[in-house]
């Protein structure tokens, strides 16, 4: 559900990344005041949790899905912090390794930091009501939440790919950017996840959410302990989401499996072999930027099976270092403004 860069006109990215940051403006007012400095590492988890859970690839055929995490940081730490998690594993994708482009980093992040977890919180939070955690009526809210959420995401991603051969065309009447209308775009992309990838979101989100209230309840709290910080307190308290978030970077290699390339994510060589042409606009977009990991791959290893796990495994870690790095740095410098 990444938008590479190419498929999506300027006139199209930069009005998406200008509606994103206000919204990141907001977003970041009231994790601040909402979130104690206690909390950062959970944050910095959760976005982690975002980061490698889309990692795993779900092989369609010739196409893959993933799931994304945005509703259960919603439920955890609400829709505005999930914002800012699911914003932080986006642009780190897209700089570090190549999953989603950079100048479409407003458009994906309004997909899935925005509209998923405000729209999936929306509906838990209709449906659940006051109920407890995992009681049968909060279970249905998680599930339908997470359906709803990445439907609306795969739904506005869908409409963003499909009006750019409506309205972005060459003197030859050819798509500059992307170039599958409505009438195909919506159909794919919406059969995919309605079918596969909302139903996998709305049981990962159910499976976190039930590992988490036999592992690590406290998490739930409306509030937790705001004592002082030590490494060896936070990792106490979250020792077990940590333990799971290290299960799954290990587990990584089995989205490996998904050879096949998600539906409007083709490299130049399959749209040159699907259309017989590449698109002028995509062909002078599409190499904006170039990434250190490209695809989750280290270079030197990816001549085996094995070897090209070892580097899958070795960019989770990366990319969740980094991810620390960026919450730890983002948490002293709020700190120090507000001394």
């Amino acid at each position: 559900m990444h938008i590479p860069d190419g498929y999506l006109s300027l006139q199209t990215s930069v009005p998406a990344l200008a509606a994103m940051t206000p919204v990141w403006a907001v977003a970041l007012n009231k994790v601040k005041k909402a979130v104690n400095l206690r909390q950062i590492p959970l944050l910095a988890l959760c976005s982690a949790f975002s980061f490698v859970i889309m990692m795993f690839n779900i092989p369609l055929g010739a196409s893959s899905v993933h799931a994304v995490g945005a509703v259960l940081i919603a439920i955890i730490m609400g829709p505005w912090a999930a914002c800012i998690a699911v914003s932080v594993a986006l642009i780190i994708q897209a700089f570090l390794f190549g999953d989603g482009g950079i100048l479409a980093i407003g458009a994906n992040c309004f997909n899935m930091a925005f509209a998923m977890p405000f729209t999936g919180y929306a509906i838990y939070k209709l449906v659940s009501g006051e109920s407890k955690m995992l009681s049968r009526r909060s279970s249905i809210g998680i599930f339908l939440g997470s359906f709803t959420g990445m439907n609306i995401a795969a739904l506005l991603t869908a409409i963003e790919f499909g009006i750019q051969p409506l309205l972005f065309k060459a003197a030859d009447g050819t798509p500059l950017y992307g170039f599958y209308p409505l009438s195909v775009s919506v159909p794919a992309i919406m059969f995919e996840h309605l079918l596969i990838a909302g139903p996998i979101e709305g049981i990962v989100t159910l499976s976190a959410v039930a590992y988490l209230v036999k592992f690590n309840p406290q998490i739930f709290l409306k509030s937790l302990n705001t004592s002082t910080d030590t490494a060896k307190s936070v990792l106490s308290e979250y020792r077990n989401f940590i333990i799971g978030l290290t299960v799954l970077i290990f587990a990584a290699p089995l989205g490996l499996i998904a050879t096949g390339t998600a539906w409007g994510e083709w490299g130049t060589e399959e749209i040159q072999e699907m259309l017989g042409y590449i698109p002028q606009g995509f062909a002078k977009l599409s190499n904006t930027w170039s990434a250190m990991l490209p695809d989750y791959s280290v270079p030197g290893l990816d001549k085996s099976f094995f070897q090209s796990s070892t580097g899958y495994i070795l960019s989770g870690i990366i990319g969740v270092a980094m991810i620390f790095t960026v919450m730890f740095i983002s948490s002293k410098l709020i700190t120090k403004k507000e001394n």
